[in-house]
């Protein structure tokens, strides 16, 4: 066996009244997060809420930093075989879990089954592996039939469906249903006791929990807890959000509505800073298995009406400074995000008709669209004018965003509780290169909400992951987004911020697409 030495270890909807002001001894720290927790399992979603939550309960293998290196996390180190094709993976000391039994590679491997059956990147990598089994208690053994340079990146990535870990009597629930028990090794503890969806979830810290050594970058490092507890406030109302935070009554509002900002700004007691680093890309997602848009021609018609400064300037509050057009299926400014140039998004109406006239067959059109997320909200209303305009029978179903991302997991017909199209933005590590990317994976079936089936885009996905140089991986990604933008499995609608905004009195915000609760102190 011959050690990787890249991974080995790094260098050393009302608000609760409470006392306002806390004071800077106090341990616990109050944050609103950007939609309600409905779903609790993070590997049945890819709601970012969700990820969220997952982060302070479970952990990780492997992380990434800000350089998008993947590093070791719960792993000690790990070992590839001469031929690549097995790799060894070694837990490092002291891990438990939060119900006291130690974490074992057993454990492990039970997890990255299930995770794999879910997640895009995994699914991809499950085509690969023949077993994922254990040599010994702290050993996971991963045996492939072919080699998977990207396996451990896989494994580190830090959105969407993450590679958590969870107990074996959890990890074995069936993948397509959710684990409701909240036993992780992660900094935080669930208090299943206080969970009130919809009002409030608290965390108490982990104080088994036994933190790396290095420092924390991105979702990499040391995992220190300064606070004894975090409690999330669902506040769904903006204003009151901004309130309460003004007041000191919370401590931190993870995604800021546009026109709220300038009155944060002149708070001297506030810091607004991107919630993201890389940006959020609004996307329009069609349902594939159902009228009207499992026909192509109209999915074409669309693309071609679409005009991405009108959503653009609905969704940050007409602040040019906060966005960017990007008719890319990647974000801009990244290693893969081409913008495609030409008719693609042209924003023209009567092209559109014409298109719409000659294909459509009058089904009804279905939005599910989130009223209590204010940075989504208005890409469905955007939409829903659209559609009124170029004739299309539409009906917009408002509701709440856990509504919404249980209603997407739908396959049946409109009328029997299904959908056709519903809006969302996706962090720019969501998208950032051919196999991460759900919303442009061909997929089918097994792929994510709207089951887009392109056996060419797996094809050159394939070809994506064995070339062996950036040119050629540049050349493949230009081809897939070529044949996307001729199938329209996702519009994209532009890229911009969020602002996130939190006290002064807290520092130590750790900059990444995920609100991190390590770290942070009050002082």
């Amino acid at each position: 066996m011959k050690r990787r030495t890249l991974l080995g270890a790094a260098a050393a909807a009302a608000l609760p009244r409470f006392a306002i002001a806390q004071p800077a001894s106090s341990r616990v720290l109050r944050f609103v997060p950007q939609a309600n927790l409905t779903l609790l399992d993070p590997i049945i979603t890819t709601a970012a809420v969700t990820a969220n939550h997952a982060y302070m309960v479970f952990d990780t293998l492997f992380c990434m930093n800000t350089a998008l290196e993947a590093k070791p996390q719960m792993a000690e180190g790990y070992t590839v075989s001469d031929d690549g094709r097995v790799y060894q993976i070694r837990l490092r000391d002291g891990l438990k879990w939060h119900d006291g039994e130690p974490v074992l590679a057993r454990d492990c491997a039970a997890s990255l089954a299930r995770w794999a059956a879910r997640d895009t990147f995994g699914q991809t990598a499950a085509k690969v592996v023949d077993s994922w089994g254990t040599a010994d208690d702290r050993i996971i053994k991963i045996s492939l039939k072919r080699p998977f340079p990207l396996l451990i990146e896989a494994l580190a990535k830090p959105d969407a469906q993450i590679a958590f870990m969870m107990p074996e009597r959890l990890a074995k629930t069936d993948p397509f249903k959710g684990v409701t028990e909240m036993v992780g090794s992660g900094p935080f503890r669930f208090v299943k006791d206080e969970f009130v969806a919809g009002s409030s979830v608290a965390y108490a810290r982990n104080v088994d929990y036994v933190p790396r050594q290095e420092p924390p970058d991105w979702t990499s490092g040391g995992k220190i807890v300064h606070f004894d507890r975090v409690e999330w406030k669902i506040i769904p109302d903006a204003s009151t959000a901004a309130s309460a935070l003004q007041s000191g009554e919370i401590d931190w509002y993870e995604q800021v509505q546009a026109d709220l900002v300038p009155l944060l700004h002149r708070n001297p007691d506030i810091t607004l800073a991107p919630s993201n680093p890389q940006g959020y890309i609004g996307g329009m997602r069609f349902n594939h298995l159902q009228p009207p848009f499992n026909d192509l021609r109209m999915r074409r018609a669309i693309l071609t009406a679409v005009n991405q400064d009108d959503y653009m300037r609905a969704v940050t509050g007409n602040d040019p400074s906060l966005y960017q057009i990007c008719r890319s299926q990647f974000p801009c400014g990244t290693t893969y995000g081409s913008q495609v140039t030409g008719a693609a998004q042209s924003g023209d109406m009567a092209a559109a008709k014409a298109m719409i006239k000659e294909a459509y067959s009058g089904a009804k059109a279905v939005i599910i669209n989130p009223t209590d997320f204010a940075s989504i909200a208005p890409l469905g209303d955007i939409t829903y004018d659209m559609f009124q305009k170029l004739g299309i029978n539409t009906e917009m179903v408002a509701a709440d965003w856990g509504t919404v991302v249980q209603r997407r997991t739908s396959k049946e017909p409109v009328d029997k509780g299904g959908w056709s199209v519903f809006h969302t933005w996706f962090s720019g590590g969501f998208i950032i290169n051919p196999v991460v990317s759900a919303p442009f994976r061909g997929q089918g079936a097994s792929g994510w909400f709207g089951w887009y089936d392109n056996p060419k885009i797996e094809a050159l996905t394939d070809e994506w992951l064995q070339a062996t140089d950036l040119d050629a991986r540049k050349t493949i990604a230009n081809a897939i987004q070529a044949e996307n933008f001729s199938q329209v499995p996702t519009i994209t609608l532009g890229q911009f911020q969020i602002p996130t905004a939190y006290r002064k009195s807290v520092q130590g915000r750790l900059s990444c697409s995920s609100p991190l609760f390590w770290n942070l102190k009050r002082v």
